[in-house]
């Protein structure tokens, strides 16, 4: 478990470590409220939307739109540029991903988003 603190890779506030059964998530606390995970808690937390309902993805997802827009976001601990993905089942979620594979970034309103999928985004899928 990875309790070292980072700085938010949008908006540069202190990021404030949340514990969940063994994973640590990243949110950023005083600026967008994005989320940083390790690739394999993401996983984990795609496939338990129980544990998923307790991710405090909080934030404006107003707010989460606009910091989507930010192009030069850097990884918060080996500052490499993150490459922008989108996910497979939902496109229009576009999110960071740290290219060492160090973590992902959401901004907020993305994290719940990505695992609640709505009847639209399983009908899309679906053609």
């Amino acid at each position: 478990m990875n309790t070292t603190r980072v700085s938010c890779p949008k908006c540069f506030a202190n990021m404030e470590p949340v514990l969940l059964l063994g994973m640590t998530i990243q949110r950023c606390s005083s600026g967008c409220k994005g989320l940083w995970f390790r690739p394999e808690d993401l996983a984990i937390l795609r496939q338990d939307k129980w544990l998923a309902g307790h991710v405090p993805d909080t934030g404006s997802v107003r707010l989460g739109k606009l910091y989507n827009r930010i192009r030069d976001i850097r990884c918060p601990q080996c500052k490499s540029e993150m490459n922008k993905e989108s996910d497979t089942d939902q496109p229009h979620i576009i999110y960071e991903s740290c290219p060492n594979g160090h973590g992902v970034f959401l901004d907020a309103g993305e994290f719940t988003d990505l695992v609640h999928k709505t009847f639209w985004d399983r009908f899309k899928s679906a053609r």
